[in-house]
């Protein structure tokens, strides 16, 4: 069959043009690929890209129903980090970081890392506790961890107020020096790239609406450009994963929460690391346009919109206007929301499911950018050789059922 690059469709998308591959609409039956991956973000994109490189399977798919990276792989707000305090969370997110470093040369694309550090804040005595704690976790898991007092804050970041006079005062922060930021678009584009070199094939505006199976395994999916067969479906649609889980019968525990951010006007460089806070929840880092990137959690609300409630960014304000006093001056650029699916747990799903045939990756909540890289690299794992790595192994979904649950909601010392 003849062979459409990313970045032709992409053209298309843009141009209006419609060279599409006629094979899409014709009545013929469709060959049937290896694997269709249903999601066209940072996650499909690399567990298609590691299918073929690790793997060698390169009869693969991606179907999107909008336009790659354009889902909450650009709704994110590019933090990177690994501290995280259970051992099954603290192995899979350190791995992603040490994909992370190397990610740029492998895809010989510049996904704009930069290790600036990264710091969670402690304004209470329980804070303190419970971060030297996770410091010394993280040691023991070989994840690189500091804890700073107020001073050593005020010294690793100028700008900020350590004033004691303040509800909240910082009393001190821990520190990941090789966590950071990158940037959000490069890595889904990096990972489009190399997949498409290897033979995968990416077809945008492809709406998956169903799911079809035959005496309980799946042999493809229906889309709004007809049925695409398939040995394997993977689903790594973020936000909308239950809806499609429900095409095949599957009900999940994951709720759908909006996730806002925003961005100041641009500033001259003056905030060179990242700022993180659960008591007063922002967080906050400098884009290389100059942006003020700002955050905090999910709405408490399920919804599918892509913007959320104003008291969120009202508190994530006053939370900032706390921290850097000298930032009061400064204007709010725009906002937006991404969809985020979150489990009981806090901690994702990278599975097998009850259905032969049919793998589930989804349930990150605020922590899915920063795990692109482990994310696909297990997942292409688990759906090559139709068992867990055992990095994600830990991550079935059975756990819910055996109680095995590995609960981040407190232990991450922050929703990022």
């Amino acid at each position: 069959m003849a062979r459409y690059s990313i970045f032709s469709l992409a053209r298309n998308a843009l141009t209006g043009h419609r060279d599409w591959p006629e094979l899409w609409r014709s009545p013929e039956p469709r060959p049937a690929y290896e694997v269709v991956i249903v999601g066209g973000g940072g996650h499909g994109l690399a567990t298609a890209y590691y299918l073929a490189k690790e793997h060698g399977v390169t009869d693969v798919a991606v179907v999107e129903k909008g336009w790659l990276a354009g889902g909450n792989i650009a709704r994110n707000t590019t933090i990177i980090r690994s501290n995280y305090l259970w051992d099954e969370s603290a192995a899979i997110y350190e791995h992603g970081l040490k994909l992370w470093e190397g990610l740029s040369r492998e895809l010989n694309f510049n996904v704009m890392l930069r290790q600036r550090g990264v710091m969670n804040l402690a304004h209470t005595e329980h804070d303190v506790r419970e971060s030297i704690r996770r410091v010394n976790a993280n040691r023991l898991n070989g994840v690189d961890a500091e804890w700073l007092d107020a001073e050593g804050v005020k010294a690793f970041c100028p700008p900020i107020s350590i004033s004691p006079e303040v509800r909240y005062p910082v009393l001190g922060a821990t520190l990941q020096r090789r966590g950071g930021v990158a940037r959000h678009d490069a890595v889904a584009w990096g990972y489009a790239r190399g997949a498409d070199a290897r033979g995968v094939d990416i077809v945008q505006h492809c709406e998956v609406t169903g799911i079809r199976q035959v005496r309980g395994r799946v042999t493809g999916v229906e889309t709004s450009r007809g049925f695409i067969g398939a040995k394997k479906v993977a689903l790594v649609a973020a936000g909308h994963s239950s809806v499609l889980a429900e095409m095949a019968g599957l009900r999940l525990p994951v709720e759908s929460h909006p996730l806002q951010a925003m961005v100041s006007e641009p500033l001259k460089p003056v905030l060179d690391c990242v700022i993180m806070s659960n008591a007063v929840h922002v967080y906050i880092s400098q884009s290389d346009k100059g942006e003020l990137v700002l955050g905090a959690g999910i709405d408490s609300f399920n919804s599918y919109g892509q913007r959320g409630g104003l008291h969120v960014l009202e508190d994530q304000l006053a939370a900032l206007m706390q921290l850097f006093p000298a930032f009061s001056r400064a204007r709010l650029l725009r906002s937006w929301g991404g969809i985020v699916d979150v489990c009981p747990d806090a901690s994702p799903i990278v599975s097998k499911t009850p259905v032969e045939g049919l793998y589930i990756n989804c349930g990150w909540g605020t922590g899915g950018f920063k795990a692109t890289p482990s994310s696909g690299w297990t997942f292409a794992h688990t759906i090559a050789r139709d068992e867990p790595h055992p990095l994600n192994a830990p991550f079935a979904l059975d756990r819910f059922t055996s109680g095995a649950l590995i609960d981040e909601h407190g232990a991450a010392a922050v929703a990022h």
